[in-house]
């Protein structure tokens, strides 16, 4: 069963405050930053496919980018050139201790997880595309922030040298054909800046919180919510990254409409049917537009209905229960996806901000109506054999 305290440490990405020596503007969380990176990191991994005809392992990109975010957590907020240079002098001791911090959290976690986050660190050759794209990915959106604070910090010591050193690092990822796309300028850098725009949504803009988060990095909780818990359910390797990547993704459409709170699309009968399809014109106008043609499809597929259970059966899409893909369906060529299981960690991460707040004395009418409302929804609630009663259990 998933622990407590590894839903916690999730959260803890929401404290730490990225560039917090320089002038720099909301939305600028550890957490923010890593659920941007994952997105390059599929569009880095789509292009090296599409344009190269290299294989990416998407199950080991996924996995490297949630260990990559729990060792920083561990090792918080410190300085990039310190953390390369400790990482050099004493990598394998730092990673021990943090093998120490983390193990009891990953040994419960099904599918060799703690094993694979090891070998992920202490050997090389393991998942060297990926590591190699999710560097990169890193960079890019590392740049994407230090775009947005340069001029206001074009005094300060130190930071030329801090946009040398970024411009290096990029250089030294540009045979990945999706680094030189992005920096050509053009549609796909467009992508990035129009999905980047997340970071500055506010999630529960209506109340005070502890800590603030955002669109995107909730986006992130999600998908990694749904990650641990398809492993739960040993679900297939297609399965397992469908349901990362649709959580992922699952509010890209509040960009162009911002958050609808569920009161308001339940205020009026059919509202959040003519929602939808406002959300549908906006994404076909402005959004699809920017990715490739071929890469429509299977965007769609994880955007639109994504809280439907789904299949591919025979070229037809399916709608089906995630109990229904656990009996029949629970093999890569279905191509299944858990939009049961997605909504259930949806509602969890809401459920989990709240509550967080509400422990640290933050609270509001808003906070608590909201909490117990879908904590009511999930009493005694299973979905697929993962019993979400009992994680939302442990934070009330």
């Amino acid at each position: 069963m998933i622990r407590k305290s590894i839903l916690e440490r999730i959260y803890q990405g929401a404290h730490i405050q990225r560039w917090n020596d320089h002038i720099r503007p909301k939305g600028f969380t550890e957490l923010d930053k890593q659920s941007q990176k994952m997105i390059i990191a599929y569009i880095l991994g789509s292009y090296e496919e599409q344009d190269k005809n290299i294989s990416v392992d998407w199950r080991k990109l996924i996995e490297g980018g949630i260990f990559e975010y729990l060792h920083r957590i561990i090792l918080t907020d410190i300085k990039p050139p310190v953390y390369h240079k400790l990482m050099n002098e004493r990598g394998r001791e730092i990673n021990k201790w943090v093998y120490e911090q983390l193990g009891d959290d990953l040994q419960s976690i099904k599918g060799n997880f703690f094993e694979k986050f090891k070998e992920y660190f202490d050997n090389p050759s393991y998942a060297a595309l990926e590591k190699k794209i999710l560097k990169a990915s890193h960079y890019l959106s590392t740049n994407w922030e230090f775009k947005i604070i340069y001029p206001m910090n074009s005094v300060i010591y130190g930071i030329e040298e801090t946009k040398k050193a970024i411009e290096n690092e990029l250089e030294e990822h540009y045979d990945l054909a999706g680094v030189q796309k992005i920096k050509l300028g053009n549609k796909t850098s467009d992508l990035i800046d129009l999905i980047g725009q997340l970071r500055f949504q506010q999630r529960w803009a209506q109340s005070p919180r502890v800590p603030e988060t955002s669109v995107m990095g909730h986006m992130l909780i999600v998908a990694i919510m749904s990650y641990l818990c398809s492993l739960e359910i040993e679900a297939c390797n297609q399965r397992l990254c469908n349901n990362y990547f649709t959580a992922l993704f699952h509010d890209i459409p509040e960009v162009l409409t911002r958050d609808i709170i569920s009161p308001v699309k339940r205020s009026v009968d059919g509202l959040d049917d003519i929602i939808k399809e406002i959300e549908k014109k906006q994404m076909d106008e402005k959004f699809f537009p920017l990715l490739p043609e071929n890469w429509h499809e299977k965007m769609r597929f994880y955007i639109e209905d994504e809280f439907a259970g789904k299949i591919i059966d025979n070229g037809k899409l399916l709608n089906v229960t995630s109990d229904e893909i656990n009996k029949k369906y629970n093999f890569d060529k279905y191509n299944p996806v858990d939009g049961q299981i997605i909504k259930g960690c949806d509602h969890l991460a809401a459920f989990i901000e709240a509550r967080i707040s509400i422990s640290h004395g933050i609270t509001s009418v808003h906070l608590d109506k909201g909490s117990e409302s879908i904590g009511l929804d999930y009493k005694n609630k299973n979905i697929a054999g993962i019993d979400f009663a009992q994680l939302f259990d442990y934070f009330k």
